[in-house]
């Protein structure tokens, strides 16, 4: 991913907290030079001073016998808010552009085990379920309905290197900058007021 030195962000823990916030990714992997991709609900973990990803996908998609077959160079992209930023918001003349939040995480993948693939599941049921009233967690769920694990294939990735872009206006002038925030709570689109929301929470002029 090409990231001018202005949107670049190496801190990873500032990283792995976007990952853990935006969760619901895309895995590409590649068949006979062919990219695949699947978007999927993903979880990272620490394990000593190594990261992981790990999620899952319907035994009938055909993207995880390449996870078999081509382990190596297997890419996961997160993405945050985003949006379109008018040139018009500036003090001067220029061209309008787009804000946005993303992360590339390469690396080598295999496929969980029975037991894995439960644990896994169990992770994932008590991150989405736990603060609900009517929790549906793993250990609530009938045998028949646990037997649905069989439908499903899951992955485990690990991390080798991560590319992280936030491009938030940081090139611009204070004055910019803020008139960019205030326009874009203007704009009737949720994205539009997230990446408003990120750029007040980043901003480097205070």
């Amino acid at each position: 991913m090409f990231i001018p030195k202005y949107f670049r962000v190496t801190n990873i823990d500032e990283v792995c907290d976007f990952v853990q916030t935006n969760s619901f990714g895309m895995l590409v992997t590649t068949k006979q030079g062919k990219p695949i991709a699947t978007h999927l609900p993903l979880q990272l973990h620490k394990q000593g001073d190594d990261y992981y990803i790990t999620g899952h996908m319907a035994y009938g998609n055909p993207q995880w016998k390449t996870i078999r077959e081509t382990p190596d160079g297997v890419l996961v992209i997160i993405q945050g808010p985003h949006a379109y930023i008018s040139s018009s918001w500036y003090n001067h003349e220029n061209v309008p552009t787009w804000n946005y939040q993303a992360v590339h995480m390469y690396g080598t993948a295999r496929i969980m085990n029975d037991q894995e693939l439960e644990e896994d599941l169990i992770l994932l049921l008590q991150k989405y379920e736990r603060q609900r009233e009517n929790a549906v967690l793993w250990e609530s769920l009938s045998p028949q309905t646990k037997k649905q694990i069989k439908g499903i294939v899951g992955f485990k990735i690990k991390i080798q290197e991560v590319q992280a872009a936030y491009k938030l206006s940081q090139n611009r002038n204070e004055e910019d900058f803020n008139n960019i925030i205030d326009r874009l709570n203007e704009e009737r689109n949720l994205n539009s007021h997230q990446i408003a929301q990120v750029m007040k929470d980043k901003n480097s002029f205070t």
